[in-house]
């Protein structure tokens, strides 16, 4: 049969419907998937030895003979084995395969073999045991090569995997090289063709690197394109002047109970400048928690109210969503501005104890509210503004991409520009990650901490000082503070944290502080509930809170002093350094306690890092080299982290090439109207990742 891309995998022989169904498991369904389904890894068994100079514990490869093959039970687990002798011209050795009793009908005595496998020793003999294997054949796939090894399911084997691949293979003539050829010779990159074949059966190592820089380049430079490209068309939109307005500026900045940090007022300023403008402002505010996000938002919020327009404020959560309406509210305590809160359990509006969600959004769409604060109940169809000029998005990265682009086209009565957009997050990237990530974006960072703010005191706790930890929490509680504690998921199925942090809640209730007074919050609990317990926290009803990760804590608590990271080792550095940031926010010392229930050189390294930096940066950069971004950001944010198959956002180098590469392309060619090829991939590429 002739291999098309198109061709379905189900088209393909040894695929039936069980086959094709764990196929789609991975995301594979045509022939163009599997030449784009990269190896994680590769096995080097690209030197075959002779059998006599086989040594014990070393994986090897050699080349030989069948002589004897059999099958027999074994006697004391009544398990079949599969028994080989083999042969070359120094040696003999014994292959034995466990439960393959139809190994039997594949191999025969006179084959000769190619087998990769572990040497080990049996009385005074060596064997192998459970080997790879393939016959002897011009072009190996399984042994005797650098052997790729590719993520799979339960019930779908490598061998079935390679040879799929092998077979799509045959695809490869119809793939079109979309990178402009100046770029291919300036970056002395191999053709694509190539690259799709050295990457999964590469002839050497320095093919496999020049193949796998070729792809990890393409990635990357299609996001970089993809990003400007997208900043370049903001710059065709319209958007509403907002002014700044220096007067009344100054005194609320004045009014402020605290002064603002100098990274503060260049943040506040650089989005002051874009509102200024008739395109829309795209950008990042991006800051340790406690850095100051809120107000420097607040100012650009004002000054969109002065200038007689609307902002919406969106939190991925309620508490979030009610904190800031609180924050908001007292910030703007001495101005007229309206502002309204509306989630899926919570409507109301300055200046009124009870409004309906009805008269809330009448009011929006009349104009009458200046700020709505809210979560995804935003989005909804119902809710519409009369003139919106700024839309802030906090923790930007725990929205999908459509969730976002909704929000930026709000139905409007106006439809002939589009608001200003300010993102926000909490989230420690480092710069070269932030602009593959938020490539699209301007990027204003806040690197200082306000004055005043005490360092928590963070200690790494390990099983055998648990009881000691304990004594000092209690005391802590005793002096009337509040302590958080913190849980990983155990296992993925229970994605909502509910075993974990009903298992803690009890130990604590029951056996370490039965005498206090314990909060718990999960995925599971209801909205209604989870405030509750938030607040009868705030208000100190509550001595400990004991919640998961996936539960936003990001309500300030000054009272709590205390924050305890069960299972530490399970969180990314970044991750930790968020934790701690909910302490440490009032007059008294607070401290971080990470258990732990493993210990290594490796996890004493992660969290060492922890206990002596407070910079978030710093703490992003070094997670990145320790667990990569996955493990960093939690690879399942939504529209947060690019779908990277083979790059790495570690590649820094490769990303500032590729960013570079793009810049210069988009001014030879805006439209990328001399590149038509890369112009249908651009399209293509765009669909399919959803760049913002």
């Amino acid at each position: 049969m002739t291999i098309e891309l198109s061709t379905p995998l189900s088209q393909l022989p040894t695929v039936g419907p069980r086959t094709e169904r764990l196929l789609i498991k991975l995301g594979l369904r045509t022939a163009r998937d599997l030449l784009f389904y990269y190896p994680f890894r590769y096995d080097d068994f690209s030197q075959v030895s002779k059998i006599s100079n086989l040594q014990i514990d070393v994986t090897a490869t050699i080349k030989a003979r069948v002589d004897l093959i059999k099958n027999w039970r074994s006697p004391r687990k009544r398990m079949i084995l599969t028994e080989a002798i083999l042969s070359d011209d120094s040696s003999s050795i014994k292959a034995i395969w466990f439960r393959q009793p139809f190994l039997i009908k594949v191999i025969k005595p006179g084959d000769e073999l190619f087998l990769s496998g572990k040497v080990e020793k049996e009385l005074l003999n060596f064997q192998l045991i459970n080997p790879t294997y393939e016959k002897v054949k011009s072009i190996p796939l399984h042994t005797a090569r650098l052997v790729p090894i590719y993520p799979t399911t339960a019930r779908l084997t490598q061998k079935q995997i390679r040879y799929l691949v092998k077979l799509s293979q045959a695809a490869l003539p119809k793939i079109n090289d979309w990178l402009p050829l100046t770029i291919i010779a300036r970056q002395k990159l191999i053709d694509l063709k190539t690259a799709l074949r050295q990457i999964h059966f590469p002839a050497k190592e320095s093919i496999l690197q020049r193949a796998r820089f070729r792809l990890k380049f393409d990635e990357l430079f299609l996001i970089q394109l993809g990003a400007l490209r997208i900043k370049e068309e903001l710059k065709k939109e319209k958007a509403p002047l907002i002014g700044f307005k220096e007067n009344e500026t100054k005194k609320f900045v004045e009014s402020l109970p605290f002064l603002l940090t100098q990274a503060q007022r260049k943040a506040a300023w650089e989005i002051l400048k874009d509102l200024e403008k008739a395109n829309p402002m795209n950008r990042l505010l991006e800051g340790d928690v406690g850095s100051g996000k809120t107000v420097v938002a607040a100012i650009a919020i004002f000054n969109t109210a002065l200038n007689k327009f609307q902002s919406a404020i969106m939190a991925p959560t309620e508490i979030l969503a009610q904190q800031h309406f609180v924050t908001l509210k007292k910030l703007f305590s001495q101005s007229k501005i309206k502002i309204g809160l509306l989630t899926s359990s919570a409507v109301r509006l300055t200046g009124k104890k009870e409004i309906k969600k009805k008269e809330l959004l009448e009011k929006n769409e009349d104009g009458k509210i200046d700020i709505l604060v809210g979560t995804h109940a935003l989005i909804q169809k119902d809710v519409r503004f009369k003139n919106l000029g700024l839309v802030t998005i906090d923790e930007q990265h725990r929205f999908g991409v459509e969730q976002r682009k909704k929000l930026k086209e709000i139905n409007l009565s106006s439809t002939d520009w589009i608001p200003h957009l300010l993102s926000m997050t909490a989230t420690p990237i480092p710069r070269s990650l932030a602009l593959t990530v938020y490539g699209d974006l301007d990027l204003s960072v806040l690197d200082e901490m306000p004055p005043g703010r005490k360092r928590v005191f963070t200690k790494v706790v390990p099983p055998e000082k648990r009881i000691k930890a304990y004594q000092f929490i209690r005391m802590e509680i005793k002096k009337g503070r509040q302590v958080f504690v913190i849980c990983p998921l155990i296992e993925e199925s229970d994605k909502l944290g509910v075993k974990a942090v009903t298992t803690e809640y009890k130990k604590l209730s029951k056996e370490i502080f039965p005498d206090l007074k314990i909060g718990i919050l999960h995925g599971k609990i209801k909205a209604k509930e989870k405030e509750q317990v938030m607040q009868d926290f705030l208000k100190g009803k509550l001595d400990i809170l004991v919640s998961t990760a996936v539960v936003e804590v990001g309500i300030d608590v000054p009272n709590a002093t205390i924050m305890m990271i069960e299972g530490s080792e399970r969180f990314g550095l970044a991750q930790l350094h968020q934790f701690r940031g909910r302490v440490g926010r009032g007059e008294h010392q607070s401290y971080c306690f990470l258990f732990t229930e493993h210990s290594g050189a490796t996890v004493n390294q992660r969290l060492n890092a922890l206990v002596k930096s407070h910079n978030g940066f710093y703490l992003a950069e070094q997670d990145l080299k320790f667990r990569g971004p996955g493990e960093v950001y939690g690879s399942r944010q939504s529209g947060f982290l690019p779908n990277l198959r083979i790059a790495r956002l570690t590649d820094y180098g490769l990303i500032k090439t590729t960013r570079l590469e793009a810049e210069n392309l988009l001014k030879d060619s805006p439209e990328l109207a001399k590149y038509p090829i890369l112009k249908r991939k651009m399209a293509n590429f765009t669909e399919s990742v959803h760049l913002e």
